[in-house]
């Protein structure tokens, strides 16, 4: 028979309550209260998982789901809370940090594409309405660009949850009507500086022009004169401004970009829309 154990950790299961869970070691990252609020927002039980620990000298050592553990006492409003527990007994100091240095070294996180589309799967409905949306306008949502497909999935996904459902529908409108399908067009930058124009002048910008003054610019020239204003979305969405403003009687002010409190000024986006990732999992770590 063949001997299949060197592929199989030596561990057990326990459901061990959190006041007898010691997460304090040296290796470990410092407990993020943001993310642990983040989590119980969002908090699922069927998204726990099993806490890794230490078993050294009668001590439940936590070297894997500090955020867990917290998130469940926190939500439960209790520390006697038990969570489940894969015990390992054979470990010591050493070896406890080196799993912890280096268990997600081989791991893929999920991409924002994969993560769309398993939320499409189980019918969650505010990426229902995105894909609905995207699609009115003859567009799609893919993992790579190209003609007619949005790939920037975590942008449509921020516009739509910041600044909401009419908001992202004239930032694709004015977007599809300014560059007429250009494949650089659907960006996350382009598309954030459009919102961001939007929130803060609302009515005051009017499509026709929008589409008439800034689409004189290819997104060649505007991503040049974006670059030269200043990084990501903030950058374009001035660029934008200036080309709106050109030969206007009564232009809208710049500042404005800055005093909306709509506005989030410290929303950059640098990295290639198709290479964005997101964190797997709240309850890990």
């Amino acid at each position: 028979m063949d001997d299949f154990s060197r592929f199989v950790p030596d561990v057990h299961f326990e459901k061990i309550p959190i006041k007898n869970l010691v997460s304090n070691q040296g290796y470990q990252r410092p407990l993020s209260q943001a993310q642990v609020e983040k989590a119980i927002k969002d908090f699922d039980l069927n998204q726990i998982n099993p806490v890794k620990v230490s078993r050294r000298d009668g001590i439940n050592y936590v070297f894997n789901g500090q955020h867990t553990i917290e998130i469940v006492a926190t939500v439960s409003g209790s520390r006697e809370t038990p969570v489940w527990c894969m015990i390992y007994d054979e470990l010591d100091y050493r070896h406890e940090a080196d799993i912890f240095a280096n268990q997600m070294r081989h791991v893929r996180p999920l991409r924002p594409y994969e993560i769309f589309t398993a939320n499409i799967e189980a019918g969650n409905e505010q990426q229902l309405v995105i894909k609905r949306l995207v699609e009115s306008y003859s567009l799609t949502i893919g993992p790579t660009k190209g003609y007619g497909v949005i790939c920037a999935v975590s942008t449509l996904e921020r516009i739509f949850t910041k600044y909401g459902y009419h908001v992202l529908d004239r930032t694709l409108r004015l977007c599809v009507g300014t560059w007429e399908g250009d494949i650089d067009s659907l960006g996350a930058n382009v598309l954030t500086g459009v919102a961001r124009l939007l929130v803060a002048y609302g009515d005051k910008i009017h499509d026709e022009l929008f589409k008439e003054k800034v689409g004189f610019m290819s997104i060649r020239q505007l991503s040049r004169t974006a670059k030269e204003r200043g990084q990501g979305s903030l950058g374009y969405a001035e660029a934008m401004l200036i080309a709106y403003n050109r030969k206007c009687k009564y232009p809208l002010r710049m500042t404005k970009l800055y005093t909306n409190k709509k506005v989030e000024d410290d929303e950059v986006i640098d990295e290639p829309e198709d290479e964005e990732t997101e964190d797997q999992s709240a309850f890990v770590g």
